[in-house]
């Protein structure tokens, strides 16, 4: 299938400034006439722009859809008013019922509990009707019963393509390269993890830590020096010497700078100072690899608490200062220990 070339890239959150549905308005009035291919790759957000978008799409009459990466809730809404949905062979997509955020933190007599079960009651019914009306535009893509798209969407499990079009929801599967396949990166991941969507089983994208590119920088400098010294090995060396400083090698080699002979400028080291290099080298990969396990145990820890419902205490918590020998109340324990757990989380790469 030729490429087509795309009116529209829709990426990133829906509602945010790279899924804009003020900005669809806006090219979709200027192709008022013409044919218009939008590229969707989005996990999802705002279910009234999705809306929105839709029907902008329905009322131009001539929009064609493509589907690549990962693709979810509302970003699979905004394409039903298309009038054509593709999607990579390797691309994914997910469908799930409408949520709310909800956090409460305090204390409750009786009737606030009371008034507070009425409004969660309230929300729920709306939140019911948001489902059974997008069961119905998914079923009417799909042209299946709204009962078996309901039923789909409580389960929440991810699609491949091949599933995607078995159900209706796209209309062609493209043919690209494998290369072209997703990968889950860390913040795809935890953003998932903290709206409690599904991880899918896909590659993870390769993180090339400081101590990799290291790595791969020495062994690109002793094959250089290889190859450099085969094609100088009948010409005569000039003697001539210069210096050059690596911070790094220069710290761990006790040197202010590295002496450099000939005219190819090559550096050599005695076996003391290899044997240097190999330790300070064995010990910073021995630390990157500790803290990327503690980075994926806080990570995974973050997902935790992010999705965990606050523990009940009866403890009666004073609205006056703590004297320093009182020990933490549960509530303050851990709301601590959520703040810290953010705070690390925030200084991620």
């Amino acid at each position: 299938m030729p490429q087509p070339k795309y009116n529209l890239h829709l990426k990133g959150f829906v509602g945010g400034y790279d899924f804009d549905r003020d900005y669809v308005d806006y090219i979709l009035a200027k192709n008022a006439d013409k044919p218009v291919n939008v590229l969707i790759d989005s996990t999802g957000g705002s279910l009234a722009t999705a809306l929105s978008i839709s029907s902008a799409f329905r009322r131009h009459g001539d929009v064609s859809v493509h589907f690549v990466g990962m693709n979810a809730s509302a970003a699979t809404i905004a394409s039903l008013g298309a009038k054509h949905v593709s999607i990579d062979t390797a691309a994914w997509y997910l469908v799930h019922k409408c949520s709310n955020e909800f956090f409460k933190w305090s204390s409750l007599n009786a009737d606030q509990m009371a008034d507070l079960i009425s409004a969660l009651e309230k929300q729920k019914a709306d939140l019911d009707k948001l489902d059974a009306g997008v069961a119905a535009m998914y079923a009417a893509k799909c042209r299946k019963d709204p009962k078996a798209l309901l039923d789909l969407m409580k389960v929440g499990g991810w699609l491949s393509a091949k599933e995607a079009l078995e159900w209706g929801f796209v209309d062609e599967i493209t043919d690209e390269p494998e290369d072209t396949a997703p990968k889950l990166t860390d913040s795809t991941a935890s953003a998932m993890a903290a709206a409690g969507m599904p991880i899918p089983n896909i590659p993870v994208a390769d993180r090339e830590s400081g101590i990799a590119k290291f790595f791969a920088a020495i062994a690109a400098m002793f094959r250089n020096g290889n190859a450099e010294s085969t094609e100088t090995s009948n010409q005569s060396n000039n003697h001539q010497m210069s210096t050059i400083i690596l911070p790094a090698l220069c710290a761990a080699l006790g040197l202010d700078a590295v002496e450099l002979a000939g005219d190819k400028a090559d550096a050599k080291l005695s076996v003391a100072q290899l044997a240097v290099i190999d330790k300070a080298l064995s010990d910073n990969a021995a630390a990157v690899n500790a803290q990327d396990t503690e980075i994926a145990t806080l990570r995974a820890r973050v997902a935790e608490l992010e999705k965990k419902p606050a523990e009940s205490t009866s403890a009666i918590v004073s609205d006056g200062h703590a004297s320093g020998d009182k020990p933490d109340s549960p509530m303050d324990a851990f709301t601590a220990s959520v703040r810290r757990a953010r705070e690390i989380y925030d200084q991620l790469p």
